[in-house]
């Protein structure tokens, strides 16, 4: 919280306007006088001030955070993406730098509470955890806005700050946690084609920026309250004209979707027995919900009622048990996918060779001939999910992560499989989530995406359908057409231009159908990569330095003037 002392330099150096300040008398002298020299506040009732005095800014800061985390799905309200960045943006504006970051804070804490109380599944202690340790990088950017307002050309600095801080927080850490990113919330918005320039970085620095131009508005139009003039709104005018500019330019942003090829997929969709912690129920219950559902499609393309696909995508988890260890579930997955008679992308625990206690999670392809082939394991397991760090000395404390029997080991190498005629790129689950996981399986030669998840633990608490909205701008950003396989949903089929066109709902077990286009072009967001990013955060730090130096000059240039 920003400091609640209200002492001035001039106390403290002993002197005021009118010259020095007279030290005070001891002995009987002053205490006869002490009724008249009044005593400064106590500690308690100088926090109390500073809380009274705070607390109108705290709860609009409160009020605003709440209002970014509904521009997320589930509710999609992306306009308020906007005005959450604007109302930052007001409330920090020539705070010092702690009062910005307290106002950060409270502004992080409601926002990341919201968006993340699909983690109340595990625990409201793991929401609230969290959401706090994420509301720390919002504690920094609101120091670094507050910073910042008084330099020239602040909105440019605020957008640049606002890439900064998803930078770090898609990063740090234990690799990150990228939720909550601005671009995540305008997957369906104007801005999402600007996701083929630059990426998602290059969405959240639009959004920002404009956020920002309507805060310049406001600020200019509260200025005329009093006496304004024509003259003196038209930085309103300006700022405006240039938000409105920045909201309509993806509409000019190319985004190729032209076929070099197609193929018949079909994704399978098995449900589980129940949402929850406990989502697997009994051994074998997922792998056969799967298998049947295949079995089933196979049926409907014997009987005519049905084409039949090139290639059969099955989601993570899909097999709950390691067909390479129970002969039970390779059995049960070879029947299947000899009844429906072309690859099946299966999804799969199994057993580290040579590390006891360690799994990995693959994407395998099985061929109705050949069995099983080449595979993809998951690269970034899930921190405290997928794998507990300090493991010995957490689980000591914090029993529930006992619940996580197992670490998942990460896999060293992108997910591009051949799968039958289509060469797909495999990313597993919250993987989505991540730029240079997706971008580096786009490199090595995808020509569509597949996002293999299983959401059943964080079934109808809108999860899915946030990593669903990643999935759409993923698909613009690179270009790529993006099936979604989920084992209780929601599995989804999106167009290169972001757009779904088939979809399962959640805890239904169903086949989706679809012909998917397969792309070679690469969008000028493959093509430059993370520089983007890079570039539009060190210029943010550099905001920052340049603020720095400028206070500490206009500091010296007082201390100057009044000696």
């Amino acid at each position: 919280m920003p400091s609640g002392s209200d002492t001035t330099a001039e106390a403290v150096s002993g002197t005021s306007p009118d010259g020095p300040v007279p030290r005070a008398a001891t002995g009987p002298a002053a205490e006869a006088g002490s009724a008249a020299v009044p005593r400064r506040p106590g500690r308690a009732r100088r926090f109390a001030a500073l809380v009274r005095r705070e607390a109108p800014r705290t709860g609009l800061a409160v009020v605003s955070g709440i209002a970014l985390a509904l521009a997320f799905p589930p509710y999609d309200l992306w306009p308020l993406s906007l005005l959450g960045v604007a109302a930052l943006s007001l409330l920090t504006r020539g705070r010092t730098v702690r009062q910005g970051a307290w106002t950060g804070f409270a502004f992080g804490v409601p926002f990341f509470l919201i968006l993340l109380k699909w983690l109340h599944v595990v625990g409201w202690d793991a929401v609230a955890g969290l959401s706090v340790a994420e509301a720390l990088f919002m504690t920094v950017l609101g120091g670094a806005l507050a910073g910042t307002s008084r330099l020239p050309a602040w909105p440019l600095w605020t957008a640049c700050l606002w890439v900064a801080e998803e930078w770090a927080r898609d990063r740090l850490p234990f690799g990150g946690f990228p939720w909550g990113r601005l671009a995540f919330a305008n997957t369906g918005s104007t801005f999402t084609p600007l996701a083929a320039l630059g990426g998602a970085p290059l969405v959240t620095f639009a959004v920002a920026l404009t956020g920002a131009l309507l805060a310049v508005c406001a600020v200019t139009l509260w200025g005329l309250r009093d006496s304004g003039t024509l003259r003196r709104a038209i930085p309103a005018v300006e700022a405006f004209g240039l938000a409105a500019a920045l909201t309509v330019a993806g509409a000019a942003v190319p985004v190729p979707t032209k076929a070099d090829d197609t193929v018949d997929i079909a994704v399978v969709q098995g449900n589980v027995q129940q949402p929850g912690m406990d989502f697997l129920g009994r051994p074998m219950r997922i792998l056969d919900n799967h298998a049947t559902a295949t079995e089933k499609l196979a049926a409907d393309i014997k009987a005519g009622k049905a084409e039949k696909p090139d290639l059969v995508i099955w989601p993570e988890n899909s097999s709950d048990l390691d067909p390479f260890q129970y002969p039970q579930a390779y059995d049960r997955i070879d029947e299947a996918v000899k009844a429906i008679g072309v690859p099946v992308l299966v999804g799969a625990l199994v057993d580290h060779p040579s590390k006891q206690g360690y799994v990995f999670n693959e994407g395998i392809v099985w061929d109705p001939k050949k069995g099983p082939g080449a595979s993809y394991t998951k690269q970034h397991p899930v921190p405290f999910g997928e794998y507990v760090p300090f493991r010995e000395q957490l689980s000591k404390i914090i029993t529930r992560f006992q619940r996580v029997p197992r670490d998942f080991y990460p896999g060293d190498h992108t997910g591009v499989l051949q799968v039958g005629p289509a060469k797909l790129g495999d990313v597993i689950c919250f993987e989505v989530a991540y730029d240079e996981i997706v971008h580096e399986t786009v490199g090595a030669g995808a020509r569509a995406l597949v996002i293999q998840t299983n959401n059943a633990t964080y079934g109808r608490t809108g999860q899915p359908e946030q990593q669903l909205a990643m999935s759409k701008l993923r698909a613009v950003e690179h270009g790529r057409a993006v099936v979604t396989a989920a084992t209780s949903g929601i599995s989804a089929v999106v167009a290169p231009d972001g757009t779904v066109t088939h979809q399962i709902p959640e805890f239904t077990q169903g086949v989706v159908s679809a012909r998917i286009p397969l792309r070679d072009e690469t969008t000028l967001a493959d093509r430059v990569g993370s520089a983007p990013e890079w570039v539009l955060a060190i210029v943010g730090l550099f905001s920052c330095a340049a603020a720095a130096v400028m206070g500490r000059r206009g500091r010296t240039k007082d201390e100057k003037g009044q000696q």
